[in-house]
């Protein structure tokens, strides 16, 4: 049931005006039953006082755009209601010139562009007004009797309005039969959502539950759970099988769905989801269509269902019709376009934002990791609607060709001419070993600014974390993911890439850069130091690279790999023999995986750094003294002697680590393997012949 979330005291706290709309519109979009992510709008009428100290009627309306769940005073839009009022008048009006004629009402040039629904608010003569698109409202809205039942539920207290996409006839469509019906206290737009008034915002915030709990208690008592969707086909695989199942599969949808563009993918297994992708009309039903507009923008007209039987547990198979499922996906969308296509319509990417899977659940795809979880937050809004209206009815959607006009809608299309240009590592997964550390965390901030998600792989657990933390509130909810590994051992970075494949659906790159140093003589260098070194810069960077490149194999649209070698790769270090001679190792290993990735798109190459002091775990250790020891200076002047020692007399700093891996892991070098670049102030000995 709908939560009752007002609270008197953070109420008063909100203030008057804007600030009570804004406190009323976020409780809507705080219960995703109540408010699809991204969907609905709020208003009020109040008078302002406009530039010229003129005391003038204002309604303000959710902009363009925004969530009711976490929009702010500034994601409003302010208009004159003098402006307004008089185009009700008018007998029709296109989207086009309402766009524009509202932009001339508005009070502040610098607001956000006014919803397509702004007239809904703007017509009706009431001070508060919410449009929401509650589950069980949509459920009646959706089903094949719901006017019938609406009647049963309200009497005559409720509007009826017969789908039309939103806009000036749909708004004026409100209006009028509000006005011809005196008792109306709610609208019910077909397959659509909920319309609400009062007075005030506490009254206004009341009705709109009171309206959605009498839908709710109409339905519950009418569900039957043991046979919804038709009562149960399959049985949910264990959450240890899923999990197994999801790890082998989950690479090969991303490839499948990364059609010229690259695509995250998550998975949700929670129980309503289980309960729908195992029954016995899901796969029909799934196929209906959208349960309503705001859906369909994120979900596509109707999802994948994969057709696998969980009790054979055959993984194989169901990789197989996965494959299928989405090829034939995109063979249909691309058949769906050339339908319904209109003059001037370029084609989004053919692949499915919902993939059903009986016995595992769903996984969701989207050019971010944030943007997956619209779509599967909104296909879970879906489930509930299906719930709703199966135990009412029959579950009926738009047509083909209206949910086209939707999905290819010119508003929502220039929603997008919005939204910033994709950065250079957008839709990419990067793994960085080391992650917490000086160059490390470099490398994780310079993807994380051009856009990227990143796994910080440390031994550090807790120092990745941190930093996970700290990157997730400034860039937003899982860009940054934290994995224990110790790349020595073959279970954990095996473990650290299945952690990844499950949070993102596969990695684009590895950044292999986890070390140590140590530093003796040659005839002083113990078995248990030389084979240090080699486990950790031999072994570990083998076994990370590995696993990458069996995942980047599966996914089937090429990888990136960037080796941090040292200038020691190529130059024998004095009393550095294990480490010089393991880092030699490191960058040959990545050349001859160069040769190897090439025909699968994987690219490999090497940076190599030196002295590297700031933030660095090693010089933080024994080996700044050993090796001041061996230059016959103190540890304090290290950082200027390595400075004298090159040509351009610098020093070299994490950043600059982490521009030259960026550059190795980006478009600008994508005709580049094999390849050493040496990031060292130029040091002569070192150069490579």
């Amino acid at each position: 049931m709908v939560a009752h979330l007002w609270d008197n005291e953070k109420a008063a706290q909100a203030g008057q005006g804007l600030g009570e709309l804004v406190y009323r519109s976020n409780l809507l979009g705080t219960d995703r039953s109540v408010a699809n992510w991204g969907g609905g709008n709020t208003s009020m009428k109040t008078v302002e006082t406009d530039f010229r100290g003129r005391e003038v009627e204002v309604m303000w309306v959710k902009g363009s755009g925004s969530d009711l769940a976490t929009m702010k005073a500034g994601n409003f839009t302010g208009l004159r209601m003098e402006d307004i009022r008089p185009l009700i008048e008018r007998e029709s009006m296109s989207d086009e010139e309402m766009v524009a004629y509202l932009s001339h009402c508005m009070i502040d040039a610098k607001h956000p562009r006014a919803s397509i629904e702004t007239l809904l608010h703007a017509f009706l003569p009431f001070k508060h007004v919410d449009h929401t698109h509650p589950d069980a409202i949509i459920s009646l809205c959706c089903a094949d009797n719901g006017k019938a039942l609406a009647k049963e539920i309200y009497g005559d207290r409720f509007v009826w309005v017969p789908y039309v996409r939103p806009g000036f006839t749909l708004s004026k469509m409100i209006a009028e039969g509000v006005k011809s019906n005196p008792k109306a206290e709610l609208v019910l737009m077909e397959k659509h959502g909920l319309v609400t008034w009062a007075d005030n915002s506490h009254d206004c915030y009341l009705k709109t539950l009171a309206i959605i709990q009498e839908a709710e208690s109409f339905i519950e008592a009418r569900v039957n759970e043991g046979a919804l969707y038709g009562g149960a086909k399959y049985e949910a695989l264990s959450k240890e099988e899923r999990l197994d199942v999801l790890a082998q599969m989950m690479p090969v949808a991303r490839g499948a769905v990364s059609e010229g563009k690259k695509m995250l993918v998550t998975f949700d297994d929670a129980d309503d989801v289980l309960k729908f992708v195992n029954s016995q009309n899901a796969a029909v039903l799934s196929q209906v269509g959208a349960a309503c507009p705001d859906h369909l923008v994120h979900t596509k007209m109707k999802p994948l269902f994969v057709n696998w039987d969980p009790a054979a547990k055959d993984v194989d198979a169901l990789v197989q019709a996965l494959k299928d499922g989405i090829a034939s996906y995109k063979e249909e969308y691309r058949a769906y376009f050339e339908r319904n296509q209109n003059d001037g319509d370029q084609m989004f990417e053919a692949s499915p934002r919902v993939i059903l899977i009986p016995g595992i659940g769903m996984l969701n795809t989207g050019k971010s990791w944030a943007m997956a979880q619209v779509s599967g937050a909104l296909y879970h809004r879906a489930i509930a609607v299906m719930r709703g209206a199966t135990a009412l009815g029959q579950f009926v959607s738009l047509s083909e060709n209206e949910s086209y006009n939707v999905e290819y809608w010119p508003l929502e299309l220039y929603k997008l001419t919005l939204a910033p240009a994709e950065a250079e590592f957008s839709r990419k997964v990067a793994f960085v070993t080391g992650g917490a550390g000086g160059i490390g965390s470099a490398t994780v901030r310079q993807f994380l600014k051009d856009g990227g998600h990143v796994v910080i792989a440390d031994l550090n657990v807790e120092g990745a974390q941190k930093l996970a933390a700290e990157l997730n509130a400034q860039y937003g909810d899982m860009r940054a993911l934290a994995v224990k590994i110790d790349v020595t051992k073959e279970e954990e970075v095996v473990e650290a890439f299945r952690e990844t494949v499950l949070a993102y659906g596969g990695v684009d790159i590895v950044v292999n850069n986890a070390g140590l140093a140590t530093s003796s003589p040659f005839d002083e260098t113990s078995l248990k130091e030389w084979n240090l070194n080699m486990n950790v810069l031999g072994t570990g960077y083998f076994l990370v690279a590995r696993e990458a490149f069996r995942i980047m194999k599966k996914q089937a649209v090429g990888g990136n790999m960037v080796f941090v070698g040292s200038k020691n790769s190529v130059y024998a270090g004095k009393n550095a023999s294990a480490y010089s001679t393991a880092k030699a190792a490191e960058v040959h290993l990545a050349r001859c995986i160069a040769a190897e990735g090439g025909e699968y798109g994987i690219r490999v190459n090497s940076v190599l750094p030196d002295a590297i002091l700031q933030g660095s775990q090693i010089w933080n250790s024994n080996w700044r003294n050993e090796r001041a020891a061996a230059y016959g200076i103190q540890p304090d002047q290290l950082e200027e002697y390595y400075r004298k020692r090159t040509t351009l007399l610098v020093n070299i700093y994490p950043q600059d680590i982490a521009d030259a891996i960026a550059f190795f892991a980006s478009s600008k070098s994508e005709k580049t393997t094999g390849c050493m670049l040496t990031v060292d102030g130029g040091v002569p000995a070192a150069f490579t012949r």
